[in-house]
């Protein structure tokens, strides 16, 4: 059973940095992309980063510059990790991790539903 885990998060003032982390393991074929989605009150969930092995990570145009995604293979599965700078009171959001794996050892067809519970991010003096 895939296992999707998040790390970090928290309350910080304007201006300042902080670091998610999450791991992904019990994945039976390879991961094809990983990615960082947040929600908003009263919003519906949006990309944040993804990185899907094609040498340019895809950002939101409302991050792009301050926030940089890293991916890692671990000694089980894969791990990804959001460093977030200059944080904004918009950023205040739960982050979840998504992680979107092949159904079968040819890479062809993938299943995007593995999230992660989410964790909090508030951006506040």
């Amino acid at each position: 059973q895939v296992r999707v885990v998040e790390s970090g998060g928290g309350l910080v003032q304007p201006g300042g940095s902080l670091r998610l982390s999450c791991a992904v393991s019990g994945n039976r074929f390879r991961i094809h992309a990983m990615g960082w989605y947040r929600q908003a009150p009263g919003k519906e969930r949006e990309l944040v980063a993804r990185d899907a092995r094609t040498g340019t990570p895809d950002y939101a145009d409302s991050v792009k510059g301050r926030f940089t995604v890293s991916r890692h293979k671990a000694a089980e599965g894969e791990t990804i990790d959001l460093r977030m700078t200059d944080l904004r009171p918009e950023d205040t959001a739960i982050y979840y991790c998504n992680a979107e794996i092949f159904v079968n050892p040819l890479g062809r067809g993938t299943d995007s539903n593995n999230w992660g519970r989410g964790t909090q991010v508030t951006v506040s003096s």
